[in-house]
């Protein structure tokens, strides 16, 4: 399931979560039951897990990307360790912005490499140590948190304010990707993006579980080209409505909305659509980033057409209080050091 039910975000249980409730718990047992095992690779650097609780985006790639700098910052060579979502390659393999493509690593690992080196590999430890030979003195592994394969020092988990984890039941009948209980016991920090009152509610149950919680938000960078525009905005992620959202936070006027499901690859007849209404209507066809590397490169032609009309409305993570994000990463590093 690529594109996320309504009724998962919904505060409330509704008659179809009900109804798949019994297929839930047996997945939720099954998960959890995987999310307890013991890892089976370590390497001798310190591993940090960006991941979430629910299915869909909630803003771990732009949240790996904003740790990295830091990072960076701190004279740290991070390498992000990736599963290349949407691309071919199995791994491991050094990403290369400028050479690969999406449908060969898949789309959040060429936005990853752009900040800072990123390896895709299917295999967990296989690609952590990888990493280490491509001078990995930090690994940042953007998801994964359910997967217990490689040992990780420290795992943050990041949630959409907006939403928290919907109504708080396991896949099918919820977003959840294992019973949040068997995935509390495995956060260390939990990084809330935006506000609202599904995210306070999880920042109380995790507060009493005594994780560090943490407040970020997603700041659209300016753009004279959408801002005040009529534009038809079209999108393939975890849930557009952020995408729309932040579009009319940058006061671009959406006249036409096409939404698809996660990282999905447009066809021929959908991308001639785009092009078709945006030119009669007279509207700037508008993207997210990831979007456009799936666009950009692609075949046939007009793909590439497509990559060219259109704009990109382009979003940073924000922490709001950055030194006790760094305060945890040197907790982290520091930790490692000294086992």
């Amino acid at each position: 399931m690529r594109r996320a039910p309504e009724f998962w975000w919904q505060q409330r249980i509704s008659a179809k979560a009900l109804a798949l409730a019994p297929v839930a718990y047996v997945y939720g047992r099954i998960a959890g039951h995987r999310m307890r095992k013991k890892p089976r690779g370590r390497v001798r650097v310190p591993v940090i897990v960006v991941g979430n609780f629910v299915a869909g985006g909630a803003g771990k790639t732009p949240t790996t990307i904003a740790l990295a700098r830091l990072l960076r910052e701190e004279d740290r060579n991070p390498v992000i360790l990736t599963r290349g979502y949407g691309g071919a390659l199995e791994g491991p393999v050094l990403v290369d912005p400028d050479t690969h493509k999406a449908g060969e690593v898949g789309d959040e690992a060429l936005l990853l490499a752009e900040a800072t080196p990123t390896v895709v590999s299917a295999d967990r430890v296989a690609g952590a140590e990888a990493a280490v030979s491509h001078g990995a003195n930090v690994i940042l592994m953007d998801d994964g948190f359910q997967n217990p394969s490689l040992f990780r020092d420290f795992s943050f988990v990041v949630a959409e304010g907006a939403v928290g984890i919907g109504n708080g039941l396991p896949i099918p009948a919820g977003p959840l990707r294992a019973p949040l209980r068997d995935q509390l016991v495995k956060a260390n920090a939990l990084i809330v993006i935006g506000a609202g009152e599904g995210g306070e509610k999880l920042v109380r149950r995790g507060a009493r579980r005594g994780l560090t919680v943490l407040r970020a938000d997603l700041t659209p960078r300016h753009n004279p080209d959408v801002a005040g525009r009529r534009v038809l905005a079209f999108a393939g992620i975890g849930r557009p409505k952020k995408f729309f959202d932040t579009l009319e936070s940058m006061d671009a006027e959406i006249v036409e909305r096409r939404e698809f499901p996660d990282h999905h690859v447009l066809t021929t007849a959908e991308a001639q659509e785009i092009l078709t209404t945006a030119e009669a209507k007279n509207l700037v066809p508008v993207t997210t980033t990831k979007d456009m590397r799936r666009l950009e490169g692609a075949e046939p032609e007009l793909m590439r057409w497509l990559a060219g009309a259109a704009r990109v409305a382009e979003v940073d993570l924000v922490f709001r209080d950055p030194h006790r994000v760094q305060e945890s990463l040197h907790h982290v590093i520091r930790d490692h050091l000294f086992h």
